[in-house]
């Protein structure tokens, strides 16, 4: 699905998390703005604020933030906020998730503090919880002559307390410039960030201010953003208002993270790859057009990508260093640094050096700089630590991610016309082989930065994400129930995942669900793009040679299209109809038409010979997106990434399956905009014995260990009076959807986990059409 449609499916926008993820763990308490009183304090507080900037010293504000267990450090504005704050209103206290000191942004209370060197703490809160005891006044504040204001305020009883009703200044700090005839006249707005001007004024030709605006990098935004932004409470994104970002200087854009997700998706889809993997050239540096080739001495490649995730100092920002041989030319030093999503704002730039040692040397000083680690250790024995807001490699192979690798859609034609395949075979592979599906994938995960190759990692760094998954798992289970601690828990695992699975739009986890849709299930996509970007290889070239062939061979397997009038062809056609049911999306629904059927014998599975004498053999339905199927038919099926009490994962580490087509039809559903897509249908053996559930069992490792056979029973069944036997004892659960006994389980169709990969093999793809079944036409007036 397109970002779009997942949120439309799941009932929110992805653009705009609910409150509790944006505002991470934000405490907003009740009150905000009048004093115990009933009068507004706003004015003193102002008077109050004044004459503490005029009569105490930055040292004597130092010495009553420490006297109060504040902290003391900052800079001028921020001692003289922060002592404001506390002689008003009173101590705060500490931090309830990490227990370190809140700070004041002018917006919001924040903490400083750190959960691990993975991550900051992310509490934030408006009116966050204070002592109630006196406040504390050093013999200086004592002496000076605001004594009698100070003392006002040092008892509990006698602080404003806030009140909600009271709007806050979300335009504090910021210097606004209007422009144009705007719907309030200027007299009325006091408040250089921003332009505010109209689109009718840009339509005319703009100003002078619209000029000198663009020269400087300011953003002219509508007036939109500003009533937005008072209405809201809260600062709006500039660039989500930008009025003139298509002639900027540098065609400033929105940041992706703040686009409508299906201008986010259309965007990415159609970026180029500027990183596909350990010797690639940078696309920006343009180097790669004159030969310029990633510097190799002593057997390392000198190319660095990194990334950071630190959602409590709203930090997504990805790093490339590169020494970028030319011939006949100089060495050039490549380096950018930016926000992941926001290429226009980013730190970039090139640079000739005469001397290959000095800017080895240099390059090893930054490395060092911007991650606190050494270099060496790193590249030869990846040896590394994490340091608190320190940037984390991203270890690249040396090799090419399918995105740049893979068939483009002009080459689509010509691969399919110069290939000895059987012609349905090679459409398949020309599918599995185009960068298309595997940009969708990425794409629909939120894992598609243009900078980092997320098709081209290193097994290191797989194992290190998989360890990631891991342990984020046994910790919220661990922690569960824990209240602030488990809150914080999540949140530094979450940093932790992100750091080193980068993501256009970061969050907060806040349960299981959310663990399994977007930690595992993404882990795994970027998992089995991988080994498709190592199959495939570069096929960016000419396409004479019969790529798809030389793929194909690769494989290790066989495939072959089967005869429309077939026994087998009709029976599996019978086997889908009978049990699917319409994929739902928004109020859409979809159906499936099935296009082809190919018949698989794989090198890593067992045939069914091997198979024969196993027990309880099922011919069972297997849910895989298209961007994972080369994978399944070069490696084999894997079993689940990690144990969760969520649909996929809740028998543990095992492959699971359904005797029904409708389950797996929502994971080979992909977008309306794709609608081809494929599901298997495997023979798994589920042993001897078969544990039956309709709940998570509550120890899935006994059972990983045991390979135990389960089944998970649905709300809804297949009738079994239609079940038959197909071939050496197979057993073929076609029959149509009814309901169940089990009305009050988990799981809606019935799910079957099989723990050893040599009892399950894929034997058939069924390639599939979703057509909408239902969409409600539009009124449409008589002319």
């Amino acid at each position: 699905m397109t970002r779009k449609q997942k949120a439309a499916q799941e009932g929110h926008s992805p653009t705009k998390k609910p409150k509790n993820e944006t505002d991470h763990h934000s405490d907003d308490g009740a009150n905000n703005g009048k004093s115990s009183s009933g009068g507004d304090f706003g004015k003193e507080f102002d008077e109050f604020s004044k004459a503490v900037r005029e009569h105490l010293s930055i040292a004597q504000m130092r010495e009553i933030l420490e006297s109060n267990d504040q902290d003391p450090s900052g800079s001028e504005g921020v001692v003289i906020t922060k002592c404001q704050d506390l002689l008003f209103f009173g101590p705060l206290e500490r931090c309830p998730l990490c227990s370190a000191n809140l700070e004041f942004n002018g917006r919001i209370y924040a903490c400083k503090g750190f959960y691990s060197e993975w991550s900051s703490c992310t509490f934030k809160s408006k009116n966050p919880p204070r002592r109630r005891d006196s406040t504390k006044l050093p013999d200086s504040a004592l002496n000076s002559s605001i004594v009698d204001m100070l003392n006002k305020y040092q008892e509990p009883s006698s602080r404003p307390q806030r009140d909600v009703a009271v709007p806050l200044k979300p335009l504090a700090g910021m210097v606004i410039a209007l422009s144009g005839r705007l719907s309030r006249t200027h007299v009325l707005l006091e408040f250089v960030n921003c332009l505010i001007s109209t689109s009718a004024e840009r339509e005319r030709g703009g100003s002078s201010k619209h000029s000198e605006a663009i020269e400087n990098g300011i953003r002219v935004v509508r007036e939109e953003w500003l009533v937005d932004s008072i209405e809201k409470q809260e600062l709006q994104p500039l660039a989500a208002y930008d009025i003139m970002s298509d002639i900027a200087v540098d065609g400033k854009g929105i940041p992706w993270d703040k686009q409508d997700p299906t201008d986010q998706a259309l965007e990415s889809l159609t970026a180029e790859l500027k990183l596909y993997g350990k010797r690639g050239v940078h696309k920006d540096t343009k180097l790669q057009d004159q030969g310029g080739a990633i510097l190799e001495k002593d057997g390392i490649l000198y190319n660095c990508a990194f990334f950071l995730c630190d959602l409590g100092r709203e930090m997504n920002e990805f790093c490339i260093m590169q020494l970028i041989t030319v011939p006949d030319t100089k060495l050039h030093m490549y380096y950018k640094r930016g926000k992941v999503g926001d290429d226009p704002n980013a730190e970039e730039r090139l640079e000739e050096w005469d001397s290959v040692d000095g800017a080895i040397a240099e390059f090893v000083s930054m490395f060092e700089e911007i991650t606190g680690n050494e270099f060496e250790p790193w590249e030869r024995e990846k040896k590394f630590e994490k340091k608190r807001l320190s940037f984390f490699p991203v270890d690249m192979d040396d090799g090419v991610d399918v995105r740049h690798g893979g068939l483009g859609l002009r080459q689509l034609g010509s691969a399919s016309l110069h290939t000895s395949l059987e012609p349905k075979v090679a459409n398949f592979m020309k599918v599995l082989c185009s960068q298309e599906i595997y940009r969708y994938a990425l794409m629909e995960m939120d894992m598609d930065a243009p900078d980092l190759p997320m098709g081209m990692l290193s097994d290191i760094h797989l194992k290190r994400g998989e360890e990631a998954l891991l342990q984020f798992v046994e910790a919220v289970k661990s922690a569960k129930g824990s209240g602030r601690k488990e809150e914080a828990v999540w949140s530094d695992y979450s940093q932790r995942w992100f750091t080193l699975m980068p993501s256009t739009r970061p969050f907060i986890f806040k349960d299981y669900k959310q663990l399994a849709d977007i930690a595992a299930a993404g882990y795994e996509t970027v998992r089995d793009i991988n080994v498709a970007s190592r199959l495939i290889g570069d096929m960016s070239g000419a396409t004479l040679d019969d790529p798809l062939s030389d793929r194909y061979k690769k494989l290790g397997c066989s495939i072959s299209a089967l005869d429309k009038e077939s026994d087998d062809y009709k029976m599996i056609v019978k086997y889908l109809e009978t049990t699917y049911e319409p994929v739902k999306v928004a109020d859409i629904e979809y159906g499936v038409r099935v296009e082809d059927i190919f018949a698989v014998e794989s090198s890593v599975s067992p045939s069914l010979e091997d198979m024969k004498n196993l027990p309880n053999k099922v011919l069972l339905w297997c849910g895989s997106r298209s961007s994972n199927l080369l994978r399944h038919l070069q490696k084999g099926f894997l079993p689940a990434a990690c144990s969760l009490p969520a649909p996929g994962y809740m028998f543990g580490r095992g492959i699971v399956c359904s005797d029904a087509a409708a389950e797996a039809a929502k994971y080979g559903y992909t977008a309306v905009d794709r609608p081809e897509g494929f599901l298997v249908l495997a023979v798994a053996s589920l042993g001897n014995q078969i544990l039956e559930v309709k709940t998570p069992p509550q120890d899935t490792k006994s059972l990983e260990e045991k390979k135990v056979g389960v089944k998970g029973l649905g709300r809804k069944k297949t009738d079994e009076a239609e079940h038959f036997t197909w071939k050496d004892g197979i057993k073929v659960p076609c029959g149509k959807l009814v309901p169940s006994e089990h009305k009050d389980s988990v799981l809606e169709y019935n799910e079957y986990a099989v723990y050893d990969p040599k009892m399950t093999s894929i034997r058939f793809l069924v390639a599939v059409k979703y057509e909408e079944q239902n969409a409600e036409l539009e009124d449409v007036e008589p002319a």
